[in-house]
């Protein structure tokens, strides 16, 4: 009868916990939540006025971007100068919804840069994530997270792209904050001076931001020795005719700082370009990831060299009926920008500027930026038979190979002559001359023409010193996005989801953040199907090279399963659930973005019910000195869900209960 059956997990369990109380592989430590400080100064910060309600009454989410490097033959597995308070951990906080997300040289990852109005965002969910909710999705990222249904029109909701688009007359609150622990860290961006003269003379008289308003939205991507890096919009100015432009959509900087990195002396990256005066005024730029050099700090990302063709008008303007009808758009005004750079804050029309862009470096020395310039080699700007698509490269990492820098991302690729495409690549350069880049493509996540094809875009996201690269494959149309693995030289790239097979289900979507010099990957894979909307998922750990403590080479576990310390449902381990990590630095210590449950989930299972209100958070996970195979204790299923309790072991009365439990099945 089913009353008789005890599921082997839950007994597993049972005997784990009566063995061996509170163990684990990782210790969870707290880093940013909604009682930050910094987390604080955005929910204090004045926002709009229709949407002020449901700013106070919404929480903010924080979510870890990187963490900080260890120093050489750092190793917490062992203990050996392991320095936990040293390991910053990077990340934001949001109120709301992006929009379109700073993080990306183009809207998620397209490379037609159409994402300006409510229809392409729902047609990008259609043709690219398969939601049965794409409705629901699209109007959240263009109205703004808890938008009034039936009245999306009235500005209730926070955050979302209306509100960036609709900022030329109606200002604009801070949506996103870059975090350093769990501090607000300022960029060049916030003030005047952080901006060019020739941008100034073009029209800019004052700028917005005030202690108690904002208007950039910024992103911190890593500490490195006393620098931080990111990426930041411009802020908001107002002109002579009282409207309000940007001076570009974003900008990368860095800040230096000598012991504290809140009050740190700001930089701003501009393009590396020179002739183009519209580039150089309203071009971008992104920090994603830097590297100390012996001739000072290698920051690399993306830069605009060039304009994108846009004669399809309607491909790059807003919908006036979603933003402000009043404001009107004048096509030929749009097309002129590029001619009259010295006039173009003075046109709403200029903030739909789109570019061509391509991977870049700066070198921070003690003075500043010492050399900055392209990396690898670009295609025409457009693609001369699709006028719509134009080239778009960045450099997403980077690391020393023997001193030489390898840096990866994607570059455009010309499918057969009939697309152009975003491919994963890597670039090599000598460290003597970084003014020659080479970029080679990764073998195996070519792009193919026709309906068929395996991917829509791919890209690396992390590499390490032995030159093995991570990252991901989106598969085309509706194909799961998945995570993958190669090693310069070797035949092709390899996914995970065949490796490791054992975390990963058919069709699961799965994303391979980062890698440290002991071949350990972190990153995060779907743990049900989507049931028509995003799935959810969780933070995963795998072992490429070498053992790392407890961690077998060649193994994967889900990082959930290795902070679970069996102990009490109410104990700090079992208060979070990791659903993403984003760096790990070559000690082992990972930064990662996780729910948070105040007085801990309800049991200890994978999916256990919250009865509070769960908070996303940034943590930092600590591997525990001297930790073995069977402390590694994996989760049950929901439908496995362990004995409740509030004590820290079984006890006699537990191991009673085993014996009891066997006596009743043998009968």
């Amino acid at each position: 009868m089913p009353h008789k059956i005890l599921k082997l997990s839950t007994l597993a369990i049972l005997i784990a916990g009566a063995s061996q109380a509170n163990a684990a592989v990782y210790t969870v430590v707290p880093v940013a939540n909604a009682d930050s400080a910094g987390v604080k100064q955005l929910a204090n910060q004045d926002y709009f006025s229709e949407a002020q309600a449901n700013a106070n009454s919404t929480a903010i989410t924080v979510s870890s971007t990187g963490i900080k490097q260890s120093a050489d033959k750092a190793n917490c597995f062992t203990g050996t100068n392991c320095t936990v308070d040293d390991y910053t951990v990077t990340g934001v906080a949001r109120r709301g919804s992006e929009g379109t997300p700073i993080a990306e040289a183009t809207p998620y990852n397209q490379n037609s840069q159409q994402i300006t109005n409510l229809f392409q965002l729902r047609s990008y969910c259609d043709s690219n994530l398969g939601y049965g909710t794409c409705d629901n999705w699209a109007e959240e990222q263009y109205f703004g997270l808890d938008y009034s249904d039936g009245n999306e029109f009235d500005g209730q909701g926070l955050g979302g792209l209306q509100k960036k688009q609709a900022a030329w007359v109606n200002g604009y609150y801070s949506n996103i904050i870059a975090l350093v622990n769990d501090q607000r860290i300022a960029t060049k961006a916030d003030e005047l001076s952080g901006y060019t003269k020739e941008q100034q003379d073009a029209g800019l008289s004052s700028i917005d931001s005030t202690e108690y308003h904002y208007t950039t939205d910024a992103m911190v991507n890593g500490v490195v020795d006393n620098y931080n890096f990111g990426t930041t919009s411009s802020a908001l100015f107002t002109n002579k005719a009282k409207l309000h432009p940007r001076a570009f959509e974003k900008r990368g900087f860095v800040n230096t700082f000598t012991t504290n990195p809140f009050t740190a002396t700001p930089l701003t990256l501009l393009p590396p370009v020179s002739g183009d005066a519209f580039v150089q005024t309203m071009g971008q730029t992104t920090a994603n990831d830097a590297v100390k050099t012996a001739d000072g700090l290698l920051v690399v990302g993306s830069s605009s060299f060039a304009e994108s063709y846009k004669q399809d008008i309607d491909r790059h303007k807003p919908d006036l009926n979603d933003v402000n009808a009043e404001l009107g758009f004048n096509d030929a005004t749009y097309l002129a920008c590029a001619t009259n750079p010295t006039s173009v804050y003075n046109h709403w029309e200029c903030q739909f500027s789109t570019f061509a862009n391509e991977a870049a470096f700066w070198l921070i020395g003690n003075n500043g930026i010492t050399k900055s310039g392209v990396i690898g080699s670009t295609l025409a700007a457009v693609d001369p038979d699709h006028d719509h698509l134009s080239f778009q490269a960045s450099a997403q990492a980077v690391a020393l190979n023997n001193g030489n820098p390898i840096a990866v991302g994607y570059s455009t690729t010309d499918v057969n002559n009939d697309f152009y495409a975003m491919q994963a690549a890597y670039f090599t350069a000598s460290a003597g001359n970084l003014s020659s880049w080479t970029r080679t493509l990764i073998p195996g996540l070519s792009i193919k023409p026709g309906d068929d094809r395996d991917f829509t875009y791919t890209i690396a996201n992390g590499v390490n010193s032995q030159s093995v690269i991570v990252g991901d494959a989106k598969g085309n149309g509706e194909k799961p996005q998945r995570a993958f693995i190669y090693k310069v030289g070797d035949g092709s790239a390899k996914f995970l989801d065949q490796l490791v097979p054992s975390i990963f289900f058919n069709n699961s979507n799965s994303n391979a953040a980062a890698i440290n010099n002991n071949d350990q990957v972190v990153g995060w894979v779907d743990i049900q199907a989507s049931n028509g909307a995003e799935a959810r998922h969780r933070a995963f750990t795998y072992i490429n090279g070498a053992a790392q403590g407890p961690l077998k080479a060649g193994g994967a576990w889900m990082l959930d399963d290795l902070t679970n310390d069996n102990g009490a449902a109410n104990s700090i381990a079992n208060s979070y659930r990791i659903m993403d990590a984003t760096g790990i630095n070559n000690a082992g210590v990972i930064a990662a973005t996780a729910y948070y449950c105040k007085g801990g989930y309800e049991n200890l299972s994978k999916l256990a019910r919250c009865s509070v209100t769960e908070q996303q958070v940034a943590v930092k996970l600590v591997p525990i000195a001297n930790a073995t195979v069977s402390d590694i204790q994996e989760r049950a299923n929901d439908d496995e869900q362990p004995f409740k309790r509030s004590g820290g072991s079984l006890g006699i009365l537990a191991l009673t209960a085993l014996g009891f439990i066997g006596f009743r099945r043998r009968k």
